[in-house]
Parts: structure tokens; C-alpha cells; sequence
């Protein structure tokens, strides 16, 4: 789907005036959703809830979950669109051990000067960009046959109601069409809803070691 039919009344949100169209739209990723995906990455990046506090750079971690999937593998990310702004989306990559690398050689340099790793991380905001600067976090023994992995936000207003599913359809669809057998997702346990959708989507958890339990979770990319 490449475009959208929409007329609603105007609405605010997130700050910024759009129009709520009656029925938001999966659409794939443009460049020019760029600057919503990352308000959407920050305003969800703390188990859910806006990261701003916690950490009030907001550009880093956008620079880690979000903004290098859509460079890397744009074709890998959908977006929820609610009147033409990006409301919530789904992005990951085909194969982790390739945007390892790429992300070690291309991406992080850039970005190094900027977030430098410190040797004795005292603030959030330091001990975030530790994370920016070990990508090889992402290479898990036990989900290595589980080459994809994903990231899906979105905004609390769209949650419960099909978004969620519908954008996981989508990326699931994608990596079954490139033919990628399986993917796997990390996240905060302690997230229960999070862990209750992901259950509803047919992931199961994957024990790894030095990792509490429902950490990693995992299924094939048929489709829902």
C-alpha cells in the first residue's frame, strides 16, 4: 500500500496538529517518517513509557533502535500512518550477524565522537551509549538460528486495537518472502504487556544464559 484515503477532523497530538484519519493505515517506511519514528522511539523507549527523562538525549537511542534499521534494510520497516505521521512501526533486519558488522563499520563511527564511550559510565545517558558502541550485543549464541530480529513501537493512544498485529503481519510477511525461516526479539520482561502481545503473535520464549527468563522470545515468520 503506497498512499492513503483520509477525512477526519484535526487532531494534536504528540505537539503537532494532523489530521486522525477514521482508520489508520500499515503502509511501508519513507524517508520522510524519519523524524516521526524517532519521536515515536523515545516516547516509548522506557518499558513503554517516554524515555526523556531517563535519558534526555533523545537522538541516541533512536541512533541504536530505530533510525539504522530504516537505513540499512528499509524495505524491513512499516509504519502505522494516522493522517500522513507516523504513529508507531515495526523495523528489524533479515540477518543480525551482517547488520552487526555493517552497523561496527559504517554506523558507528560517525556517531562516536558524539556519544564516547566512557571508561567508568556514571549517568544513563553514558551507560546508553555503552550499548551504542557493542553491537556485537546483538550476536546471541542461542537465537542464531533466529537470524532475523525486530523492534515494534507504538504510541500509547493506538494500542489495543489491531495496530500492533497487523504491522507484525506485515514485517513477518516481508522476511518470509526473502525467505528467512525464523526471528527473534529481546526484550524487558518486566514489560507484561509487551509479553502478553508477543504471546498472542505466537513467540516463545528462548532460554539464554546470563538472561532472566522471557528475555528473548522467538518464532517462525509464516504468518500469524
Amino acid at each position: 500500500m503506497s498512499g492513503y484515503e483520509c477525512s477526519g477532523t484535526r487532531i494534536h497530538s504528540r505537539g503537532r496538529g494532523h489530521y486522525r484519519c477514521a482508520v489508520p493505515i500499515i503502509r511501508p517506511y519513507r524517508p520522510e517518517d524519519r523524524a516521526a519514528v524517532t519521536e515515536v522511539c523515545v516516547l516509548t523507549g522506557d518499558g513503554g513509557e517516554d524515555s526523556r527523562e531517563r535519558w534526555p538525549d533523545p537522538d541516541l537511542l533512536a541512533n541504536i533502535f530505530a533510525l539504522p534499521y530504516v537505513d540499512h534494510e528499509p524495505e524491513l520497516a512499516f509504519v502505522l500512518d494516522d493522517g500522513g505521521t507516523a504513529v508507531g512501526y515495526v523495523l528489524g533486519t533479515a540477518d543480525t550477524p551482517a547488520f552487526v558488522r555493517w552497523f561496527r563499520q559504517e554506523r558507528l563511527p560517525p556517531l562516536a565522537d558524539r556519544y564516547p564511550l566512557r571508561e567508568r559510565p556514571a549517568t544513563p545517558l553514558e551507560q546508553l551509549a555503552v550499548v551504542l558502541h557493542h553491537p556485537e550485543r546483538m550476536l546471541v549464541a542461542e537465537v542464531a538460528d533466529h537470524p532475523a530480529h525486530l523492534h515494534i513501537d507504538l504510541l500509547p493512544a493506538y494500542q489495543g486495537a489491531g495496530h500492533g498485529r497487523a504491522l507484525m503481519t506485515a514485517f513477518l510477511r516481508a522476511l518470509n518472502d526473502r525467505g528467512v525461516p525464523r526471528v527473534h526479539l529481546q526484550m524487558d520482561p518486566a514489560n507484561t504487556r509487551a509479553r502478553a502481545f508477543y504471546d498472542r503473535m505466537g513467540f516463545s520464549g528462548i532460554a539464554v544464559e546470563g538472561f532472566p527468563d522471557g528475555a528473548f522470545m522467538g518464532r517462525a515468520t509464516t504468518a500469524p
